[in-house]
Parts: structure tokens; C-alpha cells; sequence
């Protein structure tokens, strides 16, 4: 009986041998896919340059809740500059990290400056005041629309290279799709302040040519809304961790897919 057990738990000690053995190698070529598929595309010689729009004196447009636009910009840009670093985009760097003043035309140069290969704009989105309604929240009366929601994305036919621009919005927009975003096209809508050419309803892409952040850029560059924050409904989501990294996945894959794949 004995005999019997030892020889049942030497098996055992082997199978789960086996399995470690097993089980590392497997991570082992994992490992090697990835660094494969990594060295075919130099993730180190590319210097990605990451813009949260406006700043916290001039905070840009004003949620339903009454927070300023630039705190959803920082979050979002603060997450895609952690995501590229973790896909092994290294060189990805922050543009005015500490939130002071800083003109549109400066941000492109310190891009440029920084010798960075693609630049991305983050933002989120308002409607024309007209759309506008007033509510009360925590005491205090506040401006709101629930009429339209979801992200939109631009670029510049005035970019040094629109071409380019058009391609790196067209994979950010595929990837916000297949996180299952949906786009915004109000501003498409023929009245002042909208107007603006759709170059892609699908996925939510306008041409908006004097945008000065995207025509002084010397590298392809896009800003994308990430939603509309005077929707209440959307406002919430947009706060919310998990709906931030669908965001930021789509655009660290769209990233990903321009460079390594397209560029």
C-alpha cells in the first residue's frame, strides 16, 4: 500500500513538473513573439507627443457638473502616456505636463523640438450655446445638453502631412469603434461655430484645416474629443476608469498600428 502511494505521488511530482516545464515554456514564447514583434517595429525611435488641451487656468469648456475640461484632458493623457510606455513606446512624452498657459503653435513646437514622430491632441467636447440648458446641482445652476454625445476626431489639410493625418485618425477611430464608442456628428451641423466638413461619419472624422494645433504640427497629427462632458449621461462615463481605457486602448492601438504597421 505504501509502494502503491509513493509511486502515485512520484507521478504526481512529475506531472507537475512537467507542467512548470510546460507552462515556462510557453511564457518563454510568448515572451520571444512579443520581442519579435516588438524588434520588427522600433518602438524606441519613436518620440510620441501627447497634448492635454488647454490648461488650469483657462480649463476649456465646462462639464454639467462644473468641472473644467482641462482635469478630463490630464486624466486621459496622463493614461495613453502610461499605456505606450507599457506597449514599449518609451519615448512617448508628455506636452506641458504641469498645466500652465501654453499657446496651441507652442505645443506643436515643443513637439517638434522634442523630434517627435506623431502628435495627439486630447480633449472633450461642448455644444453651441443655444443647445444649452440650465439645471441645478449641489446648489449651484449649471448648463447642460443631452441632445448629442460621443467622441469626434480632426486633422488638418493644412498639416505638413494631411495624408498621414487622415490614416492615424482613421485607425484611432477604428479602434475607438471596436471598443464599441459610437461618434458625434454635430458638428457637421450647418450653424455658427459647426459647420465643419465630415470627412468620415463612421468614424467620426471632420477636416477642420485652420485648427492651429493640427496646421503648425510638422508630423501627423489629430485631436480627438473624447465625448461631449454637458451630457450628463456621458460626463459620468467619461469619469469612469474603465470607459477612460477603452479610450486610451483605442488610441494606443490606433498609435501602434500607424507606426508599426502603416507608417
Amino acid at each position: 500500500m505504501a509502494t502503491s502511494r509513493l509511486k502515485r505521488n512520484n507521478i504526481y511530482s512529475k506531472c507537475l513538473i512537467a507542467a512548470a516545464f510546460a507552462a515556462a515554456i510557453f511564457t518563454q514564447a510568448a515572451i520571444f513573439t512579443q520581442t519579435v514583434a516588438w524588434a520588427a517595429c522600433d518602438r524606441l525611435a519613436y518620440k510620441i507627443a501627447i497634448d492635454a488641451g488647454h490648461s488650469v487656468k483657462h480649463p476649456g469648456a465646462i462639464s454639467a457638473t462644473g468641472r473644467g475640461e482641462y482635469l478630463f484632458n490630464r486624466n486621459v493623457a496622463a493614461l495613453l502616456y502610461r499605456e505606450l510606455l507599457n506597449s514599449g513606446f518609451v519615448n512617448a512624452f508628455l506636452i506641458n505636463e504641469d498645466g500652465g498657459d501654453m499657446s496651441p503653435k507652442d505645443r506643436t513646437e515643443a513637439a517638434q523640438n522634442a523630434g517627435a514622430v506623431l502628435f495627439i491632441s486630447l480633449h472633450h467636447d461642448s455644444v453651441q450655446p443655444q443647445y444649452l440648458l440650465s439645471w441645478q446641482y449641489e446648489g449651484k445652476t449649471l448648463r447642460y445638453c443631452d441632445k448629442f454625445k460621443g467622441f469626434s476626431i480632426f486633422y488638418s489639410e493644412k498639416n505638413a502631412v494631411a495624408g498621414k493625418s487622415i490614416a492615424l485618425a482613421g485607425l484611432i477611430g477604428q479602434g475607438l469603434l471596436a471598443q464599441g464608442l459610437s461618434p458625434t456628428l454635430h458638428h457637421a451641423e450647418a450653424i455658427p461655430g459647426e459647420n465643419r466638413a465630415l470627412y468620415d461619419a463612421e468614424k467620426g472624422i471632420y477636416r477642420f484645416d485652420d485648427l492651429i494645433v493640427l496646421k503648425t504640427a510638422s508630423m501627423p497629427a489629430v485631436l480627438l474629443e473624447c465625448g461631449i462632458i454637458v451630457n450628463r449621461e456621458e460626463e459620468q462615463l467619461l469619469q469612469n476608469h474603465d470607459y477612460q481605457m477603452k479610450i486610451v486602448k483605442a488610441a494606443a492601438k490606433g498609435i501602434e498600428r500607424f507606426l508599426c504597421d502603416e507608417h
